[in-house]
C-alpha cells in the first residue's frame, strides 16, 4: 500500500515562505506523475502544481506561477513544494498526491493516491 506524508505547513505572515515535503512509501515513486493541491474552506479542491516522474515537465496553477515551485527528489521518493511570497488566499489545505498511470497529468481525479493533508495558513 503505498503512503504518502505531507509536512512543512504551518503558520506565516503573508510575503513569508515555506517548504512542503511529501515523502512516499513506494519503491517505484520514480514512476509516478506527482501534484500539490490545495482546498481552502467552502471550496471545491484545486490543483496547484504539477510534476512528471522524471521532473522534466512541470505545471502551475496561474495563481502561483513565479512564487511556488515543485520539485522531487526520486533517490528519497520526495517531491517538495517551495512557496515563496505567500499570501492569505493560498491559505488552505495542502495535499499531495500520485498519479501511478501516467507520466504527466493536470487533472485532479487522474490522482489516485492521496495524503492526508497539511494545513497553510497565511496571515495579512
Amino acid at each position: 500500500q503505498v503512503q504518502l506524508v505531507e509536512s512543512g505547513g504551518g503558520l506565516v505572515q503573508a510575503g513569508g515562505s515555506l517548504r512542503l515535503s511529501c515523502a512516499a512509501s513506494a519503491p517505484t515513486f520514480s514512476g509516478y506523475a506527482m501534484g500539490w493541491f490545495r482546498q481552502a474552506p467552502g471550496k471545491e479542491r484545486e490543483t496547484v502544481t504539477v510534476i512528471s516522474w522524471s521532473g522534466g515537465l512541470t505545471y502551475y496553477a496561474d495563481s502561483v506561477k513565479g512564487r511556488f515551485t515543485i520539485s522531487r527528489d526520486n533517490a528519497r521518493n520526495t517531491v517538495f513544494l517551495q512557496m515563496n511570497s505567500l499570501k492569505p488566499e493560498d491559505t488552505a489545505v495542502y495535499y499531495c498526491a500520485a498519479d501511478r498511470d501516467k507520466y504527466y497529468s493536470t487533472t485532479i481525479d487522474d490522482y489516485d493516491i492521496w495524503g492526508q493533508g497539511t494545513q497553510v495558513t497565511v496571515s495579512s
